[in-house]
Order: C-alpha cells, then sequence, then structure tokens
C-alpha cells in the first residue's frame, strides 16, 4: 500500500511521535511512502533549530535521520514555514533573515505537494491538527 503522511503539529506533540513511529512501521510492513508533507506546527518538526531536554527524545532529529536514511520525500509546507520563521538558505535570502533553520533532507513546497502526494497515494494518513 501506498501512504502520504502529514504532520499538523509539533515536534514535542504525541502526535509527532505516533506518526515517526507509524511511518517506520509502515516501511517495515513493506509499503510504501509517497510523501512526508509537514504543515501548521508539523514544519518545527523539520526545524534543525529545536533543542529539547536531555530527558527527551529529539523527535526533529529522529525525522531528519529517518528521511534521510529512507531516502523519502519529506516537504515543509512553505507558507507554514514562513510564518513560523523557519527558512531554508534560499528563503533567508530572499527576506533578508540571518539564520538558516530548514536544511536537507528537507524541501520547502506550497500546498500542491500535498494534493499531488493525495493522487499518488492509496491512502492519506494525517496526525495532530486542531
Amino acid at each position: 500500500m501506498k501512504f502520504a503522511i502529514a504532520l499538523y503539529s509539533a515536534a514535542h506533540a504525541p502526535s509527532s511521535r505516533r506518526a515517526l513511529r507509524f511511518a517506520e512501521a509502515a516501511l517495515a510492513g513493506g509499503h510504501e511512502i509517497v510523501r512526508l508533507f509537514f504543515y501548521q506546527d508539523g514544519i518545527h518538526s523539520a526545524s534543525n533549530n529545536i533543542v529539547v531536554p536531555q530527558d527527551e527524545q529529539d523527535l526533529a532529529r529522529q525525522w531528519a535521520t529517518f528521511v534521510r536514511e529512507h531516502q523519502l520525500d519529506g516537504v515543509v509546507c512553505i507558507a507554514a514555514a514562513l510564518r513560523r520563521g523557519v527558512l531554508n538558505e534560499e528563503e533567508a535570502a530572499r527576506y533578508q533573515r540571518p539564520a538558516v533553520n530548514l536544511e536537507a533532507p528537507w524541501e520547502l513546497s506550497g500546498l500542491g505537494q500535498l494534493h499531488d502526494a493525495i493522487q499518488s497515494a492509496d491512502r492519506l494518513i494525517c496526525f495532530g491538527g486542531p
């Protein structure tokens, strides 16, 4: 089965951990992940500027490692990212901001990428949100 996974909640939220465990289990079960799409507060899971207490899991780092190791398509909604100050090098230069906190394996893109993933997948699985 082909899955598109959308994450709407921040890196410290339980739904972010559930989404990661679901994605790991899906691949372990022989399924395919068409795309991971991080939207709303979910974009924080792609930031490389998250600092967590020593007794907590660093889910942002775990997500990046997972995407990199499995060569997945990890997309961060550009509008949500800009609103929350999560910028790659190109956007930081465009808006003359001093910090870059989004790097590979993540790609900034629009909601069209989510639509495309939904069309290509058998199921859209969403985690978090209002």
